[in-house]
């Protein structure tokens, strides 16, 4: 995706979860982030507003090697204002993309992430960050939060769900679907 389009579509999404925020009944927000850029412009949009922003990222060696996409420089920003960033194995891939890519053929799990790429790559990206999340402890289960994703570098989609466990995984329930790309 251009730099330009993906910052105008995170200007979008940005928007659109502040408005919703404001109707309340929504005490966290959930925000995947490759560079950390895309959390860092939530929480400057976010400022003293009182909701509990996470970070989430794709793990280590997704991309090559054993690092991380995650820029120092947010990852500092976000952390000294005191917004956890979370590291962690993909809920809806794991191991079992190790296996198809393998052996061949597709996992359950590779299934509802496909499903869900239907609605779009963002909205699979959401509920999937909502399960890391939520395994970390870093969100309840008890409550609806704000997910928000995209394709490839930015935010394009934003929903309010409810969020579960990986092993209650289909406990959880999309509420609302506040924006996503119509290109999809």
């Amino acid at each position: 995706m251009e730099r330009g389009r993906h910052i105008g579509l995170t200007d979008h999404a940005i928007d659109v979860v502040r408005r919703r925020l404001i109707s309340g009944g929504i005490g966290h927000v959930v925000v995947a982030t490759n560079t950390g850029e895309t959390g860092v412009r939530f929480l400057e949009a976010l400022g003293e507003s009182g909701i509990a922003l996470v970070c989430v990222s794709h793990h280590a060696g997704f991309r090559s090697g054993d690092e991380t996409d995650l820029r120092p420089e947010h990852v500092a920003r976000l952390r000294d204002a005191g917004v956890p960033v979370f590291v962690g194995t993909h809920a809806l891939s794991g191991v079992g993309r190790a296996i198809s890519t393998q052996f061949g053929g597709v996992t359950p799990v590779e299934l509802i992430a496909h499903t869900l790429r239907l609605f779009g790559q963002g909205m699979k990206v959401c509920v999937e960050v909502a399960v890391m999340a939520a395994d970390a402890d870093l969100i309840p289960t008890h409550c609806d939060a704000i997910c928000v994703g995209g394709t490839g570098r930015g935010a394009d989609t934003a929903i309010v769900l409810r969020p579960a466990h990986m092993d209650r995984f289909f406990n959880l329930r999309i509420r609302e679907v506040l924006c996503k790309p119509s290109d999809v």
